[in-house]
């Protein structure tokens, strides 16, 4: 049994069609008809587009797409791989928990400097009477306001 792309390609020399015509016909580019009739379908962009290529191309050249893609499915199902399961994962690289650590004492060290900042006393945590200050020359007219200011006995 001759191979999908080797039935195109004598159902097209059959038709007297040249690979452009089939490409402009099917708007499917020139190197993928060639790939289709030299069955390289792994060099394809994918399976999607292969099956659709090949429809097109049956319709150009008069045959039935499911006749097409049922040949190719035959072709393609001894190439078919089945996927291997992945590993479970194992044991956690030992870098890991030493990152952990680190972290784990700069968010502490952070902690502590926020706690630090927050219970920090500051200027205007005093009394108003002790946290105002009044420059030289205030505190002496001040003060002799207020002596002047007693009631003479």
């Amino acid at each position: 049994m001759e191979s999908v792309g080797q039935y195109l390609r004598a159902q097209r020399e059959a038709k007297r069609m040249s690979i452009e015509e089939v490409s402009r016909a099917t708007r499917v580019p020139i190197a993928s008809v060639e790939r289709i009739e030299a069955d390289q379908f792994d060099e394809l962009p994918g399976e999607v587009f292969v099956r659709g290529f090949l429809k097109s191309y049956a319709q150009a050249v008069g045959l039935a797409p499911d006749e097409v893609l049922a040949r190719y499915t035959a072709s393609r199902r001894i190439a078919w791989v089945t996927p291997l399961p992945l590993a479970a994962p194992g044991k956690p690289a030992p870098g890991g928990r030493f990152g952990f650590a680190i972290a784990f004492v700069l968010l502490l060290f952070l902690f502590a400097l926020a706690l630090s900042i927050v219970l920090k006393p500051r200027g205007h945590d005093k009394p108003q009477e002790l946290s105002q200050v009044l420059p030289w020359p205030f505190q002496h007219s001040l003060s002799g306001a207020s002596q002047s200011a007693r009631p003479l006995s």
